[in-house]
C-alpha cells in the first residue's frame, strides 16, 4: 500500500533547511553580524557560501515534489525524496562542522554577537542530529538498480496541469532531457552561476573582467558537481545506461569540479598573496589535475578488469 503522506522526516528536513538558511543569510549579509562571525574566513566560509545556495535549491525541489506526491510511483518517490532530504541534511551537517572548526580555530576576541552565533550554531547542530535520526529510521530507502519513476516524471505531471506548460510537458520532451542529462545539468549550472555572479558584480561593484570570469568558472564548477552528485543520490533524472567511458569521463569532470572548490577554500594557505591570474592558475589547475588523476585511475581500473575477464 502506497503512503499518502510524505514522511515526517522529509518535512523535518525542509524545516531544518528553512532554519539553516535564515540563520546563514543573517550571518553573511548583515555586516555587523558577519564581523563577529568565527567562520567568516576561508576555508570555513567556503563551506557556508556553498551551502547558502545549495540548501535552498535542494529544499525547493523537495517541496515542489510534494505537489505530485499521490501520483503513481509512490515507492520510488518516497525513497528518492528521503534520500534527497538526507543529502540536504548531510550538506547542512558538513557546513555546521566547518563552522565548529572555525569556532575552535578563532583567535580574535569574542563579542556578545559571537556568543549568540555560537548558541545558534549549537541549536542548529541539535536540530540536524534530530533530523538525521528521523531519516535513519525511515524504511524502504534502499534504491533499486534502476529507478522506474523520477523527479522529471513528476515535473511532467505538474506541467500537464498548467495550460501554459502543457504544450511542452510531453513524454517526448522528458525523454530528450533524460538522453541529454549532462547538457541539462551544464545549462542549469551556467544559468545559476550567471545569477549568483551577477549579484556579486552588482553588490560588490566588480569591474575586473578577469575576476568576473574566474568567479563564474568557480560557481559553474560548484553547481555542476552539485547537480551530478545530487542526481546520483536522489534520482532527479533517471538516466539511460551509458558506456563505461562516458561514465568515467563524467566522474572525472565531477572530481575536477570538486578539486576546484577545495583549492578555492584553501587558496589563502596555498597562495596567500595571489592575484586574480594566480587564483585562476591555482584553482582551475587543481581542477584539471583532479580530473586527469581521476580519469587515469578509472581507466587503469577498467583495464585491470578487462585483463581479469580475458583470463
Amino acid at each position: 500500500m502506497e503512503r499518502t503522506r510524505p514522511p515526517r522526516a522529509v518535512l523535518a528536513g525542509l524545516a531544518l533547511a528553512c532554519l539553516f538558511e535564515a540563520l546563514t543569510v543573517l550571518e553573511t549579509q548583515d555586516r555587523e553580524v558577519r564581523a563577529a562571525s568565527p567562520w567568516q574566513d576561508d576555508p570555513y566560509n567556503a563551506a557556508v557560501s556553498l551551502a547558502q545556495f545549495a540548501v535552498p535549491m535542494l529544499a525547493a525541489v523537495i517541496a515542489l515534489r510534494l505537489l505530485a506526491w499521490r501520483a503513481p510511483g509512490g515507492p520510488d518517490r518516497e525513497r528518492q525524496t528521503v534520500r534527497a532530504a538526507g543529502a540536504l541534511t548531510a550538506l547542512v551537517g558538513l557546513t555546521l562542522a566547518a563552522e565548529w572548526a572555525g569556532v575552535a580555530a578563532v583567535r580574535r576576541s569574542w563579542t556578545g554577537r559571537t556568543w549568540a552565533m555560537v548558541a545558534g550554531l549549537a541549536v542548529m547542530s541539535a536540530c540536524a542530529v534530530a533530523v538525521t535520526v528521523m531519516l535513519a529510521r525511515c524504511r524502504g530507502t534502499r534504491p533499486r538498480e534502476r529507478w522506474r519513476h523520477d523527479w522529471l516524471g513528476d515535473v511532467l505531471l505538474v506541467g500537464q496541469r498548467l495550460p501554459v506548460l502543457r504544450r511542452w510537458a510531453t513524454p517526448a520532451a522528458a525523454d530528450r532531457v533524460r538522453d541529454h542529462a549532462t547538457a541539462v545539468f551544464a545549462l542549469a549550472s551556467a544559468l545559476a552561476a550567471a545569477g549568483i555572479v551577477g549579484g556579486m558584480v552588482a553588490g560588490e561593484h566588480w569591474t575586473d573582467p578577469g575576476l568576473i570570469a574566474w568567479a563564474f568558472a568557480v560557481e559553474f564548477a560548484s553547481n555542476l558537481a552539485f547537480c551530478v552528485i545530487g542526481n546520483a543520490v536522489a534520482g532527479f533524472i533517471a538516466r539511460p545506461e551509458r558506456p563505461r567511458t562516458r561514465r568515467a569521463g563524467e566522474a572525472s569532470l565531477v572530481a575536477g569540479c570538486v578539486a576546484v572548490q577545495v583549492a578555492v577554500a584553501f587558496h589563502g594557505e596555498l597562495w596567500p598573496s595571489a592575484s586574480v591570474a594566480d587564483l585562476a592558475v591555482l584553482t582551475l589547475g587543481a581542477g584539471a589535475a583532479g580530473a586527469a588523476a581521476t580519469s587515469a585511475l578509472l581507466m587503469a581500473r577498467f583495464m585491470a578488469k578487462g585483463r581479469q575477464w580475458q583470463r
